[in-house]
């Protein structure tokens, strides 16, 4: 069971991201549905870590298990969602995952909750300023990816 629940206030949604780099190039993701990019990851299932969750999306999404590197961001955000007005509480811890070779054979295998089907998309570092990604926060750091953790809170609207 994904923890996502719906409040008399709008959604709460627990997610796990993977930032994904090879051969210089960053793996997001995006569907037509939505206007923006975003990192391979999903929702966390209940009483399963968000280590056992990044994982397992990245399994899920890309047809490949990789390891974790590090984790690096644990990001708070509040916003309305784009294409739906639904207004989100979400709480997103965001890994970096080690480089593979096995990435060079990556394929989406995965849709949205909508049903829309997803798409894998390499990014070079340069192409990464002018793409939207959420969450914002997030996709601001990722050309300087920090050693430690950090904290991020987004507050696009309460």
């Amino acid at each position: 069971m994904d923890l996502k629940f719906k409040t008399p206030g709008g959604l709460f949604n627990y997610r796990a991201g993977a930032i994904i780099i090879h051969n210089g190039k960053y793996l997001l993701m995006k569907n037509p549905e939505d206007p923006y990019f975003y990192s391979v990851g999903g929702r966390v299932h209940y009483d399963e870590t968000t280590e056992e969750a990044v994982v397992r999306e990245v399994r899920e999404e890309t047809g490949i298990t990789l390891e974790i590197d590090r984790i690096l961001f644990f990001q708070e955000q509040f916003f309305d969602e784009e294409t739906t007005g639904e207004h989100i509480h979400e709480l997103g811890v965001y890994y970096l995952m080690r480089d593979s070779e096995a990435l060079d054979r990556v394929e989406c295998r995965s849709v949205t909750g909508r049903g829309a089907a997803e798409e894998l998309v390499w990014v070079r570092p340069e192409e990464l300023r002018g793409i939207p990604f959420v969450p914002e926060s997030v996709g601001e750091r990722l050309l300087g990816l920090p050693e430690t953790m950090e904290h991020l809170i987004e507050i696009n609207s309460r």
